[in-house]
C-alpha cells in the first residue's frame, strides 16, 4: 500500500469529486506514508505508463463542447488568468459542494494546477505526491485491525474519511460538469504547462475515471503485510494495481460503491450520455 504516517491521507471529489475524491482517496494512503515535506506544484508530470494522456498527433476524443450544460447563465462569466484562479475557483466549488466541509478540505493555492497533476497522476502505479494534492489530509492515525490472524484496514478509517465522502455526497454531477465546461480553459491551460503542450485534458479526464471505474470491489478489506516500515496489499495483484484504484480501495466497499456512482454520473454528463456500469475486478479476500 505505502507508508505508514501519524497523518493519514485521503481522496477528494472529480474536478471536484474526481480531485476531492482524488486527494481524498490518496490521502488515505498517505495514511501510511512518513510526513513529507512542503513543496510546490510540480510543472513536469513523472515518467508516463501505457496510460498517458494524449500525445503528439493524437486527435481529440472527448471534446469539451460535447458536454452537456444546463444552465446557458453559468457560462457568462468571464474567467480569470490561472495564476489569479484560486479564489473565483475555490468559491465555485464551495458552492457547487453546498453543505460540505470543501472550503476547509480544499488546499487553497494553486487549486486548478494541484487538481490537474493529480488526475494526471491517478493511472499511473507511481507519481502521486502528497506536495501537489487539492485536499487536506484526515484528522487521526490510519487504523489497522486484525481479522483472523491477518492485517486490514481498519473500520475506525470510515469516521476520518466522513467529511470527504459529505463532499462526493454533496455534488451533483450536471452542476459539477456546467461549471467545469464553463472553466476548462483553465484546466487545459494548467495541463499544457505539466507537460503536454499537444495533449488534451478531457481526454485523460476521462481515462482516469474509467480507470477509477474498473478498480476492484473486494467486499471484505484486502490483507496487509509489512514490507520495511510500509504496509503493502498482500495480495500482489492488489499491490500492482494503478494508484488511482488502490486508493479507491483504501476507502473500503461501500464508499467505493458511493464514489463510483458519482464518477458514473459525471462520465455521462460529461459525454452527453448514460454510461453503463463497468464490470470491476473481482477481488477474493487474502
Amino acid at each position: 500500500m505505502s507508508r505508514q504516517t501519524s497523518t493519514g491521507s485521503w481522496i477528494g471529489a472529480v474536478v471536484v469529486v474526481l480531485a476531492v475524491v482524488v486527494a481524498g482517496i490518496y490521502l488515505a494512503r498517505k495514511a501510511m506514508q512518513p510526513q513529507e515535506t512542503a513543496a510546490s506544484v510540480p510543472t513536469a508530470p513523472a515518467p508516463m505508463d501505457s496510460l498517458a494522456s494524449v500525445g503528439s498527433g493524437m486527435p481529440i476524443q472527448h471534446p469539451i463542447e460535447q458536454a452537456q450544460s444546463v444552465p446557458a447563465a453559468a457560462s457568462t462569466a468571464a474567467l480569470p488568468m490561472l495564476e489569479e484562479s484560486d479564489a473565483n475557483v475555490t468559491e465555485a466549488l464551495a458552492l457547487l459542494a453546498d453543505g460540505s466541509e470543501l472550503s476547509s478540505l480544499l488546499v487553497s493555492n494553486q487549486v486548478i494546477t494541484r487538481i490537474v497533476t493529480t488526475i494526471d497522476a491517478l493511472p499511473r502505479h507511481h507519481g502521486l505526491g502528497s506536495t501537489t494534492l487539492p485536499a487536506r489530509t484526515p484528522k487521526g492515525a490510519f487504523a489497522v485491525d486484525m481479522v483472523d490472524g491477518m492485517a486490514v484496514a481498519g473500520a475506525a478509517n470510515d469516521a476520518r474519511y466522513a467529511p470527504y465522502m459529505k463532499v462526493v455526497d454533496a455534488v451533483d454531477p450536471q452542476s459539477l460538469v456546467t461549471w467545469y465546461a464553463h472553466a476548462y480553459p483553465l484546466f487545459q491551460q494548467a495541463y499544457r504547462q505539466l507537460g503536454y503542450p499537444d495533449g488534451y485534458f478531457n481526454d485523460r479526464l476521462i481515462v482516469v475515471i474509467d480507470d477509477l471505474l474498473a478498480a476492484p470491489e473486494p467486499e471484505q478489506p484486502p490483507a496487509l503485510t509489512q514490507s520495511d516500515a510500509f504496509h503493502v496489499y498482500a495480495d500482489p495483484a492488489l499491490e500492482s494495481l494503478s494508484a488511482g484504484q488502490k486508493l479507491m480501495l483504501r476507502v473500503g466497499h461501500d464508499n467505493e460503491v458511493r464514489i463510483k456512482t458519482k464518477l458514473r454520473a459525471i462520465r455521462a454528463a460529461l459525454l452527453g450520455h448514460d454510461l453503463r456500469e463497468v464490470p470491476a475486478t473481482p477481488v477474493t479476500a487474502g
